[in-house]
């Protein structure tokens, strides 16, 4: 039991933890060790395990949504028959791009700085690029914010919905089925092309074709699939003109 030293005085509210109860959990009274704090110690260590797992998360996100662009760099030709993509998945695009995971964490962290009176936080380029330094501040911060951030309860809410997010796309649970993704590209000895149909699906960047046997089985070797479909692609269309 909590040691209440005010229990005989009923005006007296026990402070209870900021965070809020974990889902199927009741509101949680802090320890007599922990008065003086706004989260109790278990929901800190929860926060700290979501934000560590956030990186991981987000990096499998991003390369799934990097799978679902192609290869084709900014600005590039296009050709009227362009090799689509794997199926986009938008719960993927919104997470990693623009107002997704990057977002939200900067969100905090601006918060957080402006608590402790220091300046927003710096662009730190694209969301790749950012989401590793937003953590890392929320991390080292997060010992600050339990103690002495008031609205630090809404913030874990935020981090614990957007760790469930993450964690549900990333596990694919709707496994799209496989769709076609262009012809093969590769070349017999004699240098005619293949051009078997080949399919794939957003829960991986590996391609078998069935006729030829050639495989692509890593990210860097799925952009070399992509950049050899342009470029058939091209050929085909310069010797249609």
């Amino acid at each position: 039991m909590h040691d209440n030293p005010a229990q005989d005085d009923d005006s007296y509210s026990w402070p209870t933890c900021a965070a809020g109860p974990e889902t199927g959990a009741r509101s949680h009274k802090l320890w007599v060790a922990e008065v003086g704090r706004l989260v109790c110690r278990p929901c800190e260590n929860q926060t700290a395990k979501r934000l560590a797992e956030l990186g991981p998360l987000f990096r499998r996100l991003n390369e799934t949504a990097t799978l679902m662009r192609g290869a084709r760099r900014p600005g590039g030709a296009t050709s009227g028959s362009r090799t689509p993509p794997i199926p986009p998945r938008l719960e993927v695009l919104a997470l990693t791009a623009n107002g997704g995971v990057a977002t939200r964490l900067r969100d905090i962290e601006d918060s957080w700085r402006t608590a402790l009176g220091w300046t927003v936080a710096p662009w730190r380029g694209s969301p790749t690029q950012a989401v590793p330094e937003h953590l890392k501040f929320l991390v080292n911060n997060l010992p600050w914010a339990v103690s002495s951030y008031e609205s630090i309860g809404q913030d874990i809410d935020d981090l614990r919905k957007l760790h469930a997010e993450c964690t549900a796309v990333a596990a694919n649970e709707h496994r799209p089925g496989r769709v076609s993704i262009g012809r093969c590209p590769a070349r017999y000895d004699d240098g005619t092309l293949c051009r078997a149909d080949l399919t794939a699906t957003a829960s991986s960047h590996r391609v078998h074709c069935g006729v030829c046997g050639a495989r692509w089985e890593t990210l860097n070797e799925w952009r070399q699939l992509r950049s050899a479909q342009e470029a058939v692609l091209a050929t085909d269309a310069g010797v249609a003109a």
